[in-house]
């Protein structure tokens, strides 16, 4: 042991300061966090006993900050299939707003939030209803082209 020590010594000596690679902290952490720290004094080691330390440290919040992926925060989106939902009903019904389609689709079992629903509408540029029902000739005759045979 007095050997490798005093080889250590002329090392230390003759090179300057060590450089350490993530796996070299890594290794010395996990052999050494054993040791108690006044029995980590005694040791002729390249780095503090305080660097040991914090190395191990830092390899365990690195490996905690690993297996914890933080989560999406605020509220989940909304599934594909309701936002088609409220999509096909407000282009099929320029006449409802956003509180209709709301009660529409709490009427099918939805459950959606009369915000989201108006969040959906503004995301894919449809304007309000009052701006949207702007019905044409064509579209009223459209509509009521079955009443307007039934009397002829």
């Amino acid at each position: 042991m007095l050997v490798l020590r005093h080889q250590l010594l002329v090392l230390q000596r003759r090179v300057g300061k060590p450089t350490f690679t993530d796996i070299d902290r890594a290794i010395l952490a996990g052999l050494l966090h054993h040791l108690p720290k006044d029995r980590l004094r005694h040791l002729l080691l390249l780095v503090r006993p305080e660097t040991i330390l914090h190395w191990r440290r830092e390899l365990l919040r690195r490996r905690h900050a690993a297996t914890c992926v933080p989560r999406r925060r605020g509220r989940p989106r909304t599934l594909r299939p309701i936002r088609a939902m409220v999509l096909r009903l407000a282009r099929e019904n320029a006449s409802w707003g956003y509180r209709r389609i709301h009660g529409e689709l709490a009427a099918l079992g939805i459950k959606v939030a009369a915000s989201t629903v108006w969040e959906i509408l503004r995301e894919h540029g449809i304007p309000p209803a009052p701006e949207r029902q702007n019905t044409t000739w064509a579209d009223f005759l459209r509509s009521q082209a079955k009443a307007l045979l039934a009397c002829l």
